[in-house]
């Protein structure tokens, strides 16, 4: 919720998280950095979660990592200038099947090629929500 709220966790919403619960605010501070979901810095309208563990790196997914840091102007961690976008990479999300996968906010992305990201990063620039529908269960073709 403070996250929701506030775009991302500062050391005074963990602070007041801690108080909440009546916990340690360390113990806040290790649950925030434990988990890719939390952000202890401002991010982007749209915080991209690539997925790099096996299945996603099998199927392409660094290669899908460099085309939006080049495509963005950013390096993962980063956010564009006009705060649009944020690039993380992280563990599982639970689409091995459909690899590689990407998360935008709420929403996945299955089976991306390169062209896929493209249509994605379009949609969200101009719409604010893309079009695209997840394809069949494998590895898109090399």
């Amino acid at each position: 919720v403070a996250q929701r709220e506030y775009g991302y966790l500062s050391e005074e919403a963990m602070r007041s998280v801690a108080r909440l619960l009546e916990i340690n605010p360390t113990e806040v501070y290790g649950v925030a950095t434990f988990y890719t979901m939390y952000s202890l810095k401002p991010t982007g309208k749209y915080v991209i979660q690539v997925c790099r563990t096996l299945s996603c790196a099998l199927c392409g997914a660094l290669e899908i990592i460099r085309h939006i840091e080049q495509k963005l102007g950013v390096q993962e961690g980063e956010t564009t200038r006009d705060g649009l976008f944020t690039l993380k990479t992280v563990e599982c999300i639970a689409s091995c099947g459909t690899a590689p996968a990407v998360q935008v906010n709420e929403h996945y992305y299955e089976n991306l090629t390169v062209e896929k990201v493209d249509r994605i990063l379009s949609d969200l620039a101009t719409t604010g929500k893309s079009s695209l529908v997840s394809g069949p269960f494998m590895c898109p073709p090399r």
